[in-house]
């Protein structure tokens, strides 16, 4: 086991935006060049970014961006934890609304992603992602801060 030294940053930047997707229906949409584009325009050099997604049937999730069978696969996986044929007694919205709200429980609202060097710190397989919950297209807001050291 290694690590790296200890490294203190003291934040003197809360930089904040909001990031509008449109998306076509149930999938993953990737998100990591405009997560970039943030930090880059915030003058990010050591903190996290923090995205918060508010919408509670849509959800976030960093995963593989090498091989798109990946996002199939957990698409898959989604369908089987939250069928859309389930008895569900609430849909309001349609047969899958409440599924939607199942799969955003099982995933996430909100996360944080370091930035070191002023680059975002995922892995080389790694991207940010969107995930529609919904059938049909929807405008989804991602709340995006940095909070760090900038310059």
């Amino acid at each position: 086991m290694s690590r790296t030294a200890v490294s203190a940053v003291t934040a003197d930047a809360l930089v904040t935006s909001v990031l509008t997707v449109q998306t076509t229906g149930a999938g993953f949409v990737d998100l990591t060049a405009e997560v970039a584009r943030f930090a880059k325009e915030a003058a990010a050099s050591e903190g996290a970014v923090v995205l918060f997604v508010r919408h509670t049937s849509a959800s976030l999730t960093i995963q593989e961006n090498a091989d798109p069978t990946v996002l199939d696969d957990l698409m898959t996986a989604l369908d089987r934890l939250a069928p859309q044929d389930s008895g569900w007694r609430h849909d309001t919205e349609g047969p899958d609304d409440m599924p939607a709200h199942v799969r955003t429980m099982l995933t996430a609202t909100s996360m944080h992603v370091p930035v070191l060097k002023g680059e975002l710190a995922l892995g080389t397989w790694q991207a940010i992602y969107l995930i529609e919950h919904r059938a049909r297209p929807h405008r989804r807001e991602i709340v995006l801060q940095f909070m760090g050291r900038v310059g």
